[in-house]
């Protein structure tokens, strides 16, 4: 058909608009392609370009694309080789629900020329979707009376698949009450039904649990499941039980009120009002029952309501009833017998019957101290007991007839070691628990005089000044009794002896009550320089005991007596010694010799000699030793001197206060040639003297070697005797001590008999002597004049050797004796109380090196050495050498002092 041509430029528009539409429908010609839901990224779909005739050359210049509407993601080309393919993931249920048709349509869009093409692409159901039921679990609630044949109705299982993939068929799990029914109806729905088989039973089965299983018909097969939970609901058809028709229960009479006697717990199968039950004691109910029990109607408790006892009833029965609450309540019955049981309530007694106290502690073993009965009201073994006694007490209980016993002594008793004796006896029951009672029962035990006073030492040892005010107390003794009351007084008193001429008890006195010991008239050290005696104690027990304690009473001496000049110059202190003096004498010559004692010993008695100054000033050519008395020239005589020299040499102790004498020498100065002429005279003045002099010495010397001679043949025999005599211990004892003279340290002296074999090699039993003083009166030797020497200069103390407090202080330098008499008695009290150690014979009258004990106690640097030598103011009678000049003499030296006055030594030798 021919159309005329009209129009202006909107007729070509529409033209145009005409000739695109032809070209779009006929490049509008559509592609079908499927794909299964769920593939992967990258499936291959289809070669759409090639199936749309295009070039793969041309697809990006023509600008070739893709539009989907809302879907433009799930599905992409490849421009590279026109294949479409899957980009993500496709879910045919989340596409089209459950519509039996799915597709996506897609618009392929190409330019120069436009063309549009329609491509539709299916997706394909696969069986990814189990079937789902409503719920997971289904309750079912179904009366047990409920007849069987009854339909329950349940809901089925849906499933988002199509097709085959949503044909459900469904089953139950195998049980012997409920069956599954399914019916299909023409809109090919399934309707589902529980069908009830047999009766139920609650109290066989509560409750139900069966497993719903719905399968789909798919490739591979996918299954939901629901879990049915069927109640069963109670009817009350079944009535309370016990476990047992009688129950047996025992109580002790002593259950407290309220106590739980026996808990009913009947059962009853029902559920709820038709299984709560109600206990109560059935009618009619015994009065003793109601009086006793009580039952919880709730818990069905039985407990006690009053106080029961044994002895009024021995047994209980109780009928008890239970009741449930349903409409038509239903009852179960029992019995319950109670058997009450006695217990061990009463506590045993204690009874005593009689005492014997106090009891003496020379008590015999086994007398008798106490009855005791012992009683309990109890019966069986409650009632039978057993006595027993306090542990570590010396008594026993001993049984004289059922539950009587008697207290009786098991050991020896001792009131000093223990005065009472607090004995409890206990008694106990055969009960379980057992009750026990005791009784206490105080013995005091009766002193007996069995112990003597006792001291606390053996010996005492007492030091007193000399001069001691009369009724003095010097000494306190105490002696302790452990006895009690009258045994335990004692008393003191003095056993007496003579000392000397003179009773003890004329010297000291005992307080008989306090121990005190006084000293009844003043001591005197140089008459009696150690008092020993012993005082006695004595008890007032019958017998009286006693024991004695020695007392030794040193007396301490005191600077009582002033140096005593020896003649010559002795007569009435005033005499004058007379001495010629050669002016040719050299410096240093000894041209007289002042000698004097002090009859105190120690400190003292250590004598100082001083030059007095001459009147006028003028220097004396003479001077005296400090501790010789030796008086020499200081200087050579000359013309100037005056002949006749007249000398003031004061003598002086160290005591305090000190107390001296004064001595006048004569010196007359005479020429060399003189000199022999006056010499010739003294000597011949002192000739018959010195004559009677040798005589006394040569008898001296003769006895001496005949007493000697005797010793030796008596220490001969005596080891002879010894040696052949069978070898046992000797039995003699310790010598009496014999004071023979005084020291610096007091008058004393040791004596000591040693118990040993003497046999070849060992030397006899020997009496050691300790040492010397100077405390002899010079009136006994009339006859001689001994020098006096200086102290031993090696007696010195280092500052770890000086005793007591003098140790401290530095002494002058000739070592002198400790600076005051305090220190003096504590050395004496050392040197004492070693004496016992220095008879070893290691002690010497020489000066050795004896240690008199010293060593051994106050350690090895104490000896003999640090004790000043005062030998030479012991005198040997019939000498004219004092013991040092012996000792000299004997060990070939030269004594103290001796190099004075040599010319006349020479001669009186020679004579």
């Amino acid at each position: 058909m021919l159309f005329p041509w009209r129009g202006g430029p909107g007729a070509r528009r529409l033209l145009l608009s005409l000739l695109l539409l032809a070209a779009w429908e006929a490049g509008s010609s559509q592609v079908h392609y499927s794909v299964p839901e769920e593939a992967k990224h990258g499936t291959f779909v289809g070669r759409i370009a090639q199936d749309l005739g295009l070039e793969l050359a041309e697809l990006v210049p023509r600008l070739f694309r893709v539009a989907s509407k809302g879907r433009g993601d799930l599905l992409e080309v490849n421009l590279q080789n026109g294949i479409l393919f899957v980009n993500s993931r496709i879910d045919r249920e989340e596409l089209c629900g459950r519509s039996a048709e799915c597709s996506i349509h897609l618009e392929v869009i190409v330019e120069r020329p436009l063309q549009v093409f329609h491509v539709e692409v299916e997706v394909k159901d696969i069986n990814d979707n189990p079937p789902v039921f409503p719920e997971n679990k289904k309750r079912i609630i179904i009366a047990e009376s409920r007849p069987p044949e009854t339909r329950f109705p349940l809901d089925g299982a849906s499933d988002a698949d199509v097709g085959v993939n949503s044909a459900l068929t469904y089953r139950i799990d195998p049980n012997d009450y409920f069956a599954l029914d399914t019916q299909n109806n023409r809109e090919q729905t399934s309707s589902l039904s529980l069908i009830l088989r047999k009766s139920l039973d609650r109290e066989e089965i509560q409750e139900h649990r069966l497993l719903l299983t719905a399968n789909d018909g798919g490739k591979p097969e996918l299954t939901g499941t629901v879990q049915l939970l069927i109640t069963i609901l109670d009817v009350n058809d079944n009535a309370p039980e016990f476990d047992k028709f009688v129950y047996k229960v025992r109580v002790l009479e002593n259950a407290f009120n309220g106590t739980l006697v026996f808990k009913l717990n009947a059962t009853d199968p029902d559920e709820g009002i038709n299984g709560e039950i109600i206990y109560s004691f059935r009618r009619p109910v015994s009065p003793t029952v109601l009086n006793a029990f009580i039952i919880n109607p709730k818990s069905g408790e039985i407990r006690t309501k009053g106080k029961l006892d044994f002895e009024e009833n021995k047994f209980y029965e109780i009928s008890v009833e239970a009741v449930d609450q349903g409409n038509i309540p239903m009852a179960g019955h029992c019995t319950v017998l109670v058997e009450i049981l006695d217990i061990n309530d009463n506590a045993p007694e204690v009874t005593i019957t009689s005492l014997s106290l106090p009891v003496l502690e020379d008590a015999q073993v086994g007398t008798v101290i106490a009855l005791i009965s012992v009683s309990d009201r109890d019966s069986g073994a409650n009632g039978q007991v057993t006595c027993s006694l306090t542990p570590h007490v010396p008594f026993k209980l001993v049984s004289t007839f059922k539950y009587y016993y008697s207290l009786v002594l098991d050991n020896d008793l001792d009131r000093e070691s223990v005065a009472n004796y607090a004995v409890v006896v206990t008694a106990r029951d055969g009960g379980s628990p057992s009750l026990s009672a005791t009784a206490s029962v105080s013995v005091e035990v009766a002193d007996v005089n069995d112990n003597a006073p006792e001291f606390s030492q053996r010996e005492y040892t007492v030091f007193v000044k000399e001069n001691n005010t009369p009724g003095r107390h010097i000494f306190t003794v105490s002696a302790r009794d452990s006895d009690a009351q009258e045994n335990a007084l004692v008393s003191y008193s003095l056993v007496e002896r003579r000392v000397g001429e003179r009773a003890l008890s004329s010297y000291v006195s005992v307080h008989a009550e306090s121990g005190k010991v006084y000293a009844l008239q003043p001591l005197d050290h140089e008459e009696l320089e150690l008092l020993q005696f012993q005082v006695s104690a004595r008890d007032a027990g019958v017998p009286p005991l006693g024991s004695n304690v020695t007392l030794q009473v040193f007396v301490l001496d005191d600077n009582d007596n002033a140096p005593t000049l020896l003649p010559p110059g002795a007569v009435g202190q005033g005499g004058a010694v007379s001495e010629l003096v050669s002016r040719s004498v050299g410096v240093g010559h000894v041209v007289a010799k002042v000698r004097a004692v002090d009859a105190d010993s120690g400190y003292n008695a250590w004598l100082s000699y001083e030059l007095q100054p001459v009147a006028g000033g003028t220097r004396s050519p003479f001077r005296v030793g400090l501790y010789t008395g030796e008086i020499s020239t200081t200087r050579a005589l000359d013309e100037a001197d005056a002949p006749r020299q007249r000398l003031l040499v004061l003598v002086k102790d160290h005591g305090e206060p000190t107390l001296s004498a004064t001595a006048t020498v004569l010196l007359s100065l005479v020429d060399s040639g003189q000199a022999p002429k006056a010499s010739s005279r003294m000597l011949v003045g002192a000739t018959t003297p010195e004559v009677a002099l040798v005589d006394v010495n040569v008898y001296l010397i003769i006895a001496v070697c005949a007493v000697s001679s005797l010793l030796v043949l008596t220490l001969l025999l005596y080891t002879a005797l010894r040696c052949s005599a069978p070898s046992t211990e000797g039995a003699g004892g310790p010598a009496k001590p014999v004071i023979v003279c005084s020291s610096a340290v007091g008058s004393w002296s040791y004596s000591q008999q040693r118990r040993q074999r003497v046999c070849s090699g060992e030397g006899p039993p020997k009496t050691d002597l300790m040492a010397f003083s100077p405390s002899l009166p010079p009136s006994r030797f009339p006859l001689f004049s001994p020098q006096q020497a200086p102290p031993n200069t090696d007696w010195r103390f280092s500052q770890a050797q000086r005793p007591g407090t003098s140790g401290s202080q530095n002494g002058d330098e000739t070592g002198t004796w400790p600076n005051n008499q305090f220190d003096t008695e504590m050395l004496q009290a050392m040197i004492l109380a070693s004496a016992s150690e220095a008879a070893d014979g290691s002690s010497t009258l020489g000066g050795g090196a004896g240690t008199m004990g010293l060593s051994a106690r106050y350690g090895p640097q104490f000896t003999l050495q640090h004790v000043p030598d005062y030998r030479q103011n012991v005198y040997i009678p019939g000498s004219n050498a004092t013991l040092t000049n012996a000792a000299g003499k004997r060990d070939g030296k030269a004594p103290a002092g001796g190099n004075g006055n040599k010319k006349k030594s020479g001669k009186k030798e020679k004579k």
